[in-house]
């Protein structure tokens, strides 16, 4: 198995395992992932996060001997089952951050994008380099890598294949905290900032914001409203509205 899922306190802990391949994507670890993402799905983890192995790389990117000799069927199947698998993310009832403690390369990268926070190690690496192959990033970096920095230094980024440091990329925007020392036991103190709030919660205002940049602004006020109704009855919103006029912490059962 070269994916390996591990509880550390209240967090599942996701960590690439192929140090020799600088923990790249192959088609086998892609299985692996959903596979973990079904069970994390599946769990009370209050987050996930989401590591590699060793201290060189979070993930180089796809496995590139597996590319060559593919047929273009093969291809497009391949690369709509990495963007389904990444996208699963998306839909976990719990936040994720990507500790990013190496590189973070073509595939690798899109895996952080597509969680909901990065925190990387100052030695970090960053990019999509899958230009100097004659290819086009597959698994969403061409979506979700606008939406994080911008148009501008997204085009700048893909279509040079330059790679950032971790200090560049928290300035731009594409990390949230550059962390010295242990990157994981960073990643779940930044967690902490917000697992004890109720995950109903949590997950509506992820679907709010990333739906922002969808649609306009008044069909997103729309959905903002829809969206603070199905919070509003929840038992967690009685639960945190009864607490505040008791001056006393909430205890929220995510329900």
């Amino acid at each position: 198995m070269s994916v390996h899922l591990t509880r550390q306190d209240e967090f599942a802990l996701i960590t690439l395992d192929r140090p020799e391949a600088l923990n790249a994507l192959s088609a086998a670890v892609l299985r692996e992932l959903a596979q973990a993402f079904e069970e994390v799905a599946a769990g009370d983890a209050r987050a996930l996060i989401v590591t590699g192995a060793g201290s060189k790389a979070f993930c180089a990117g796809a496995d590139i001997k597996e590319l060559v000799g593919r047929s273009l069927s093969e291809q497009r199947r391949d690369a709509a089952f990495g963007q389904a698998v990444l996208a699963r993310l998306d839909t976990l009832p719990m936040p994720s951050i990507a500790a990013i403690n190496g590189y973070a390369f073509g595939g690798g990268l899109e895996l952080a994008l597509a969680c909901t926070f990065r925190i990387a190690a100052p030695t970090a690496k960053m990019g999509l380099p899958e230009i100097k192959l004659g290819l086009i990033p597959g698994y969403g970096g061409t979506q979700r890598l606008p939406r994080v920095v911008g148009e501008a230094r997204a085009l700048e980024l893909i279509m040079s294949a330059r790679s950032v440091d971790a200090e560049e990329a928290e300035r731009i925007g594409l990390v949230h905290r550059v962390i010295e020392g242990d990157v994981v036991a960073g990643a779940m103190a930044f967690a902490r900032s917000f697992s004890a709030y109720g995950l109903p919660a949590l997950k509506l205002a992820r679907d709010a914001v990333k739906r922002a940049l969808d649609v306009p602004l008044h069909e997103g006020l729309k959905l903002e409203a829809d969206l603070n109704t199905l919070a509003f009855q929840t038992d967690d919103a009685a639960e945190g509205m009864n607490a505040f006029m008791e001056k006393r912490k909430p205890q929220f059962k995510d329900r």
